[in-house]
């Protein structure tokens, strides 16, 4: 594995943890139905479903790591969460997507943006 890679299967495990440590039920992780689509965690909160791209950087000398979502990592990301909801019987308006930005410093730091694609589409949670 790379040391990227090994940055981002970390960044992906603090992630979780903090997710966990929120309330959210995480019910996938690396989701991936196409060969150019992948989804990172998707979590569930009451009858939200959240998918959430998680970013890691070492330092932020290159700016916060959720500036590497760009227009296209969007459009890929929403296409596996379409493949998710349609193969989960899931409605689209009970999705929301997030992102989790992780620093590794010490300790690290962790910045949670929520619905960051459509803002204020998603059903709230009940909980």
């Amino acid at each position: 594995m790379s040391e990227d890679a090994a940055l981002g299967r970390r960044g992906e495990d603090v992630a979780h943890r903090y997710l966990q440590k929120k309330g959210l039920r995480v019910v996938a992780r690396n989701y991936k139905p196409g060969s150019d689509s992948e989804i990172d965690i998707i979590a569930r909160q009451g009858d939200l479903i959240i998918f959430v791209e998680v970013k890691s950087r070492s330092t932020l000398e290159f700016g916060s790591p959720d500036r590497a979502i760009d227009s296209e990592k969007q459009k890929h990301i929403v296409r596996a969460a379409r493949a998710y909801v349609n193969r989960a019987g899931i409605e689209w308006n009970q999705v929301r997507f997030d992102t989790i930005s992780v620093v590794f410093t010490d300790p690290p730091s962790i910045f949670h943006q929520q619905d960051v694609f459509f803002a204020g589409r998603a059903i709230p949670s009940a909980d």
